[in-house]
């Protein structure tokens, strides 16, 4: 559902994406992982359509974001970084808002407000300005926006910031049970969350891929040649990034 392949790219002199080719199909939750500064956002603004790349191809449900980009900006639920909204609309008319944009209409546009507001549980806050919410309500408001549409890939980018213990389960409980037919991106710090809700990982340095990979049942995970036993994925990811991106 999502295929990159050699995508770079370059800010002046600086690359900032460099030649890394991935793809993610429909089931899988991909793990998006690096330090800050490795081109995570980057990827997935180029991925989402707000930057252009300077070389390379993103295609999305075969849709190629630069030659078809409202196909395939219909096909993708974007959490950016920060989760921006408009802080002096309230939850409620912001989901609207993010419902005529969308083209929801009728039975379907109620169901489906009706629907998200149940799913990330922000019933009780509906009619407060945004502006007045935690940082864990705006997020959830943010992650309302993205999956309102129902789209098939869902790309997010830290998408349980600056929620409670509980809120991240909910959220983390969520994510698996929408994966069965979506393709999902991960992006974020919290490597206990990859290893909760990830079928797959990519650790990317520098702007290049440096390695992928797979939870091995109760053995943990293993990530190109090593293998991290359950709860050592963080020893995994600082021994890659900071031995391999010199």
């Amino acid at each position: 559902m999502i295929d990159i392949k050699n995508l770079v790219k370059q800010f002046g002199p600086f690359t900032a994406v460099d030649n890394i080719s991935f793809s993610v199909a429909k089931g899988e939750v991909l793990g998006f992982l690096g330090p800050n500064g490795a081109g995570k956002s980057t990827t997935m603004k180029m991925l989402c359509g707000f930057l252009n790349p300077t070389s390379g191809s993103i295609s999305v449900c075969g849709h190629d974001v630069e030659a078809e980009p409202l196909a395939a900006r219909r096909a993708i639920g974007y959490l950016p970084e920060g989760a921006p909204t408009y802080a002096d609309m309230t939850a409620r008319g912001f989901l609207d808002f993010i419902a005529d944009v969308r083209g929801l209409a009728g039975k379907d546009r109620q169901w489906r407000l009706d629907k998200v507001v149940d799913q990330v549980n922000i019933k009780d806050v509906l009619d407060q300005p945004i502006d007045t919410l935690s940082k864990g309500y705006k997020r959830r408001v943010g992650l309302a926006q993205a999956i309102l549409h129902d789209p098939p890939v869902l790309v997010l980018d830290e998408p349980t910031d600056g929620l409670d213990p509980n809120q991240k389960h909910e959220v983390r409980g969520l994510i698996q049970a929408m994966s069965r037919d979506k393709a999902i991106i991960i992006s974020t710090h919290i490597l206990e969350e990859v290893e909760a809700v990830c079928s797959r990982a990519i650790i990317i340095a520098r702007g290049r891929i440096l390695a992928e990979g797979k939870p091995e049942g109760s053995a943990g995970w293993r990530i190109g040649e090593m293998l991290a036993g359950p709860g050592k994925l963080d020893a995994a990811f600082r021994e890659i990034t900071q031995a391999r991106a010199a």
